[in-house]
Parts: structure tokens; C-alpha cells; sequence
């Protein structure tokens, strides 16, 4: 029974995407992510990427500065998961 659940959750964790934080343009930047299935929460998703961007500026001594935000529209079914797509600035 154990097998099966980490089969489960590994072929769901398998799916997710992460962009990493991609550079836009001078001092612009992008980050993403997207679950790997629909029953997944934004709230966890904006939060990882929001908190990945902050580290980003942090490690270069500034501060974050979202610009704009981007989410995924339900319903999440065929394909459509969980999506945040975050632009931002250090500033």
C-alpha cells in the first residue's frame, strides 16, 4: 500500500514545472510555476515563486518588487493545473 501512494505522488510530483527565476531585460526579471494536478493549491505556488524571487533580489542585496502577476484560470482539468506566473524587479 506505501508502494503504491509514493508511485502516486511521484508521478504527480513529476509533472510540476518550475522556470527558475529567467532575466526579462535589465533589472526585469520572471519566475514560475505550475503544479503537476488540478487538486493542488495557488496559494502554496504564488508563495514558493514570490518566495524564490525575494531570495533572488536578496542574494544581490535589494529588495523585491513584484510587476505584475499572472494565474491560471479554472477549471484545472485537461492540462490547465495550477499556474503563477510572477514579474518582478530588485530594486
Amino acid at each position: 500500500m506505501k508502494k503504491s501512494i509514493l508511485v502516486c505522488v511521484a508521478i504527480l510530483a513529476g509533472c510540476a514545472s518550475n522556470s527558475g527565476v529567467v532575466a526579462m531585460g535589465q533589472d526585469t526579471y520572471f519566475v514560475s510555476r505550475q503544479s503537476g494536478n488540478a487538486l493542488a493549491g495557488m496559494a502554496n505556488l504564488k508563495a514558493e515563486a514570490i518566495g524564490e524571487a525575494s531570495q533572488f533580489c536578496g542574494s544581490k542585496g535589494k529588495a523585491l518588487q513584484v510587476t505584475s502577476q499572472k494565474d491560471a484560470e479554472p477549471p484545472f482539468i485537461l492540462g490547465n493545473y495550477p499556474k503563477t506566473e510572477i514579474q518582478f524587479k530588485c530594486t
